[in-house]
C-alpha cells in the first residue's frame, strides 16, 4: 500500500512540475514575441497587431493600446505603452498563450 502511495505522490509531483515547465516556456515565448515592438513606432504595432480595441491613458499620461482576444474561451489581454513619440515602451500580457 505505501508503495502505491508513494508512485501516486511522485506522479502527482512529476505532472505539477511539467505543466509548470510548459506554462513557463509559453510565457517566455510570449514576451520574446511581444518585445520585438519595444522601440518600434505605434504605427508599426498597428500594422503587425491591428487597430487596438481601445485605447487608454496611463497614470503618467501615455497611451495605453489595448488588444484583447480569446483563446478556447479563455480571455487575452496585451497592453502596450506608447510614449508622446509614438513609440512603443513597454508591453503586459495577460492570459494570452
Amino acid at each position: 500500500m505505501k508503495k502505491i502511495v508513494l508512485i501516486l505522490i511522485f506522479l502527482i509531483i512529476s505532472n505539477c512540475s511539467t505543466v509548470k515547465n510548459k506554462t513557463d516556456e509559453i510565457v517566455k515565448k510570449e514576451n520574446e514575441k511581444l518585445s520585438q515592438f519595444i522601440g518600434k513606432s505605434s504605427k508599426e504595432l498597428k500594422i503587425e497587431m491591428g487597430i487596438p480595441d481601445s485605447e487608454e491613458l496611463s497614470d503618467t499620461g501615455k497611451k495605453i493600446f489595448v488588444y484583447k482576444t480569446k483563446k478556447y474561451g479563455i480571455p487575452c489581454e496585451r497592453k502596450f505603452e506608447v510614449n508622446n513619440k509614438e513609440t512603443v515602451i513597454g508591453f503586459t500580457s495577460k492570459g494570452c498563450f
